[in-house]
């Protein structure tokens, strides 16, 4: 029992006191400051929309599909959006996103197709609003579509043929 009272009596106290300490200049800066200010320039900077590059509306292809997706700049980056209206099918497996270099792509891909599309990745969710980077090495001007195909069927659930947005 000893060690132990020798333990809190160096250690815990000095550590305790410290956190006091830091404790109350944290609440004396936050004190200082003016918590209006700073929630109002977060919410500006969150409400700041990001700047579409180009857009197109879904439509179906082996399945129902529907909703918008849109290529936008955001932070200097690029991404793929699609909105809250977004819709396909849930049956399939392996549903993956595609930018596809042809307005209207295949219904099904072949082996001689690799290069002619860009998978950004499996598809988040079969419904709703979603968001998918684009790599920087990809030049956009190639790519007039944007596709969900379902890998292991081999088919184009749905696309959206993309038009670039006035600037």
């Amino acid at each position: 029992m000893s060690n132990l009272n020798r333990f809190v009596q160096l250690f815990a106290i000095p550590v305790a006191v410290s956190v006091i300490s830091v404790s109350g200049h944290v609440s004396n800066a936050l004190a200082n400051q003016p918590i209006a200010s700073t929630a109002s320039s977060a919410i500006v900077a969150q409400a700041r929309p990001a700047a579409a590059v180009a857009t197109g509306t879904f439509v179906a292809g082996e399945q129902p599909t529907a909703g918008t997706a849109r290529i936008v700049m955001d932070g200097g980056h690029r991404y793929l959006e699609f909105d809250s209206a977004f819709t396909t099918s849930s049956q399939g497996p392996d549903l993956h996103v595609l930018l596809d270099t042809a307005t209207t792509p295949p219904k099904a891909y072949d082996n001689t197709d690799s290069g002619r599309y860009i998978n950004l990745g499996g598809l988040q969710s079969p419904t709703g609003t979603q968001r998918y980077p684009i790599p920087d090495s990809i030049s956009l001007s190639n790519y007039k579509s944007v596709v969900v195909w379902c890998r292991m069927a081999n088919a184009t659930f749905g696309y959206a043929p993309l038009k670039a947005t006035a600037r």
